[in-house]
């Protein structure tokens, strides 16, 4: 036979493998597209095609475990703004009434266009653009306060008037609350979100990283690991450097977020040893991270560690990290449990996205920590707290924490209009932060007796 011949034969033979190949991976994409064409033309009602694709996506996945997803338009840009720490607005965060109300404010963010603009802590969103938005959900009102960068929006709220001080041991009817509405226009700006905060802020609106009622005591609170996170524990703990005697790292309700935020901030408490590990399908292991040289926190400073049941993921490789290298400890509840990486693999030319798992990771101590969907409590998953540190909060106790770190976030410029001056301080509203002061305390005059005695 001829060489051209053969090579002819060689290269039709790769080339109907690679359609085969081709094939069997685009025939389950031709059914979905073949369905979603016939519901559209011949369902008895019209349809939406983003809804249908949504929920053909949603039932796909629907087979991975919980933290695999679809991430429609909307939700991506959100994503990816909590992920990148900033997003375009006026600056404010909201909540919804328990009473079913308008959406209202729990506070301006510092610097930002809503506080120069005159918002306040406790406005009720009643109108924007001239739209009643007064019995709009939550997410709707957002959507309408947030859009271009330079634009402007007009928005009406609704605030409790001042009234002159009311005897309360008088026999008069006490006057039902006044309310008044101010228009405020705002124009919408990038806004940064910080991911750490501190005890309280100073008159100039800067993180006091130190506990009001024992300033030796340095306490940190990471809200998530976010693209900005490292850079923001840097700077927190190169202000204190390293003058304090203890430190109080709160990771409470902390949901996670990227993993290499987590190794970095968990190299700057550790000098060596094993940080995370991770490992992909068959068990294979993909990465390692280890501490490198060198620390922002001295070795010998003691270290306490606040996790509960919202501490997840990045929060929970943290915790474990230090906890199995002995350079914490930890106190609280017990943590969430999401031993698993996903990756964040974008569809439709970046206006989606497929929210994946790709792998597991491991603690130093080689355990998983990812607790199943039928996973018991004596079973091992989560981060546990160390001996006699399991410190559970009651719902009063958790609203006034809640409470606390929203007041904490106020700006100067409010604080005096809102807050009560004579207001608990964190330690005797927080029973699992008074235990981690304590547990310090003890290790402080463990290590040192002459000094503590002075």
């Amino acid at each position: 036979m001829p060489p051209r011949n053969l090579n002819i034969i060689i290269i039709a033979a790769a080339i109907s493998l690679l359609c085969y190949s081709t094939h069997r991976r685009v025939r389950p994409a031709m059914i979905v597209g073949d369905a979603l064409n016939l519901i559209d033309m011949f369902y008895v009602d019209p349809v939406d095609d983003d809804e249908l694709l949504t929920a053909a996506m949603n039932g796909m996945t629907s087979t991975l475990d919980e933290n695999s997803e679809y991430i429609p338009g909307d939700d991506y840009v959100t994503f990816q703004d909590s992920i990148n720490q900033e997003f375009a607005g006026i600056g404010i965060f909201v909540e919804a009434s328990e009473d079913g109300g308008p959406v209202r404010v729990k506070t301006p963010l510092v610097g930002s266009p809503a506080l120069k603009a005159g918002f306040r802590p406790g406005d009720l969103i009643v109108r924007v653009d001239n739209e009643d938005v007064s019995k709009m959900p939550l997410p709707d009102v957002s959507t309408r306060l947030r859009g271009p960068i330079g634009t402007s929006v007009n928005v009406s709220v609704k605030r409790l008037a001042k009234t002159e001080n009311v005897d309360a041991s008088s026999n008069e009817n006490v006057a039902e609350p006044v309310f008044e509405i101010k228009d405020l226009v705002v124009q919408r700006a990038r806004i940064e979100l910080e991911s750490v905060a501190g005890d309280y802020r100073d008159e100039n609106d800067r993180w006091v990283f130190r506990l009001r009622e024992d300033p030796t005591i340095a306490y940190i609170r990471l809200t998530s690991f976010g693209d900005k996170s490292t850079d923001e524990m840097t700077a927190a703990l190169k202000g204190l450097d390293n003058n304090y005697r203890a430190l109080v790292f709160d990771l409470r309700g902390n949901g996670g977020g990227l993993l290499h935020t987590a190794a970095d901030i968990a190299d700057m408490f550790l000098d060596s040893g094993n940080i995370v590990s991770t490992r992909t399908r068959g068990g294979v292991i993909e990465s390692n991270f280890d501490a490198n040289g060198g620390t922002l926190v001295d070795s010998k400073i003691p270290i306490a560690i606040l996790i509960d049941g919202n501490s997840a993921s990045a929060s929970e490789i943290v915790a474990a990290c230090l906890q199995d290298n002995n350079r914490a400890t930890i106190v609280g509840t017990r943590s969430f449990g999401k031993g698993t990486v996903q990756n964040i693999l974008p569809l439709q030319y970046g206006r989606s996205a497929l929210r994946l798992t790709v792998a597991r990771y491991y603690r130093p101590s080689g355990a998983n920590i990812h607790r199943a969907t039928d996973a018991k409590p004596e079973d091992e998953w989560g981060v546990t707290p160390n001996d006699t540190m399991l410190v559970e909060l009651d719902e009063a106790s958790l609203l006034k924490v809640s409470q606390r770190w929203s007041e904490s976030a106020y700006p100067a410029l409010v604080v005096d209009e809102v807050l009560d001056p004579n207001a608990e301080s964190s330690t005797t509203i927080d029973p699992q932060l008074r235990r981690a002061v304590e547990v310090l305390k003890e290790k402080m005059e463990s290590a040192t007796p002459q000094a503590a005695a002075a």
